[in-house]
């Protein structure tokens, strides 16, 4: 286990926030709340061709306790953040592990359970916070993967401030991470993918800094930098703006990055630029979107492994993200309550891309992919707010492995107090 300044910064705050009398008075008891969420997962991945593995099928269960405690009275606010999470096989085998669903040993098998245990202390003054520890991540810049049991956690410490109205401000500094699938943390590095850059090689810091103004109710602009150490830096830009029309609403979500290699390019060059933008209409039970993502320079768009990409075309079996890939993207959603039936709900996603250029094969590369999701959500009784998912993926290419996935999932989410 890595031991670094921020995670002993966190151990040094902890005795404060929870030993002292203030703690316990009202507010850091009072406001706290926490959740146990659980999560029954199948996964079956059928690649269709070519030779290699012919499927990845696993069965597995996950808990997440979720533990937050309010701040304690006074100008400075104190408290403690906990993260545990369970992980358990209930059917796996060596010759079709890996579905990111458990851990896989050296000898391709998967072990009977795997555990996780994160805090984090936090610090508040008027509208700002610092936290540092163990957090799941959202921003544009790095964002942790939760399509499995279990999220991706990294350690760190991310400030952020609301002082002014309508605008919010946030600093980061990250140095590990633990991936879903697995029990400890580890360096960070970059995707690469059908060998996108020259090397991977391991950084100790990631840092972030942006911010968010809302601009009146239906308008919001974003800028956000991230920089991996020796390795990329990046730049993103975003416009999310929302129109009443025709008794429905049309929203616009553009996002650019703009990413160059830093330091001593580590991964070698880095030279990437893509916009991303989704236009969809949604009126009563009825939702439709259009998209483009389009990438242009020298190499395919960076971003650290483990996470999910900040963008409309990553899908749930390809990214879309290959050197001058250009691809488009149909969806569609209905809510199936105006007939009688609140909780269930269909959205299906269309992909199809042209003039990728991986380095892995010679030639234009074509794909395209489809997605389907049928859920329901129990609206009362005993099984209240549990869940049953089904996913339904399909990917064609002219050059990776063709693939046809279903997963199966049900949640319930308890909450404890």
């Amino acid at each position: 286990m890595h031991n670094n300044k921020k995670t002993m910064l966190c151990i040094r705050l902890l005795p404060a926030a929870l030993l002292s009398p203030a703690a316990f008075a009202a507010g850091f008891i009072e406001d706290s709340h926490g959740t146990l969420q659980t999560s029954n997962f199948y996964l079956n991945r059928d690649f269709r061709e070519d030779a290699g593995i012919s499927r990845r099928e696993e069965w597995a269960q996950g808990f997440i306790l979720d533990i937050r405690s309010g701040y304690t009275p006074g100008t400075v606010g104190f408290g403690v953040d906990a993260l545990g999470m369970l992980g358990l096989k209930l059917d796996s085998g060596p010759d079709r592990s890996g579905t990111g669903l458990l851990p896989v040993g050296h000898d391709g098998r998967a072990p009977d359970q795997y555990s996780k245990f994160g805090l984090a202390a936090k610090v508040k003054l008027s509208k700002t916070e610092f936290k540092v520890g163990t957090q799941i991540l959202k921003y544009p810049v790095i964002a942790s993967s939760t399509g499995r049991i279990l999220p991706q956690t990294f350690q760190g410490g991310i400030l952020t401030s609301r002082e002014l109205d309508d605008v919010t401000f946030t600093l980061g500094d990250i140095n590990r991470t633990t991936l879903r699938d697995y029990s400890h943390n580890q360096v960070l590095t970059l995707v690469n993918k059908n060998k996108r850059f020259k090397a991977t090689p391991d950084a100790d810091d990631f840092k972030l800094a942006g911010g968010d103004y809302a601009i009146g109710k239906n308008l919001t602009l974003s800028y956000q930098y991230g920089e991996l150490e020796n390795i990329y830096r990046q730049q993103y830009l975003g416009l999310v703006h929302s129109l009443p029309l025709g008794g429905g609403t049309l929203k616009s979500d553009v996002r650019y990055y703009l990413s160059a290699d830093v330091g001593n390019a580590g991964a070698g060059k880095v030279d990437n630029r893509t916009l991303n933008a989704l236009l969809s209409y949604t009126r009563g039970s009825h939702g439709l979107g259009l998209g483009y993502q389009g990438l242009s320079g020298a190499t395919a768009m960076p971003y650290v492994v483990g996470t999910d990409a900040y963008l409309t075309n990553y899908m749930m079996a390809n990214d879309f993200m290959e050197r001058g890939e250009r691809s488009w993207q149909l969806r569609y959603s209905y809510d199936f309550a105006t007939l009688g039936l609140p909780g269930l709900t269909f959205a299906t996603r269309y992909t199809t891309a042209s003039h990728a250029n991986p380095a892995t094969v010679a030639g234009e590369g074509r794909e395209w992919e489809r997605d389907t999701d049928l859920g329901y959500t129990f609206q009362g009784g005993p099984l209240k707010n549990l869940g049953i998912l089904w996913r339904n993926a399909a990917l064609r290419s002219s050059y990776l492995r063709d693939i046809d996935e279903n997963r199966l999932i049900v949640s319930y989410t308890l909450p404890l107090f």
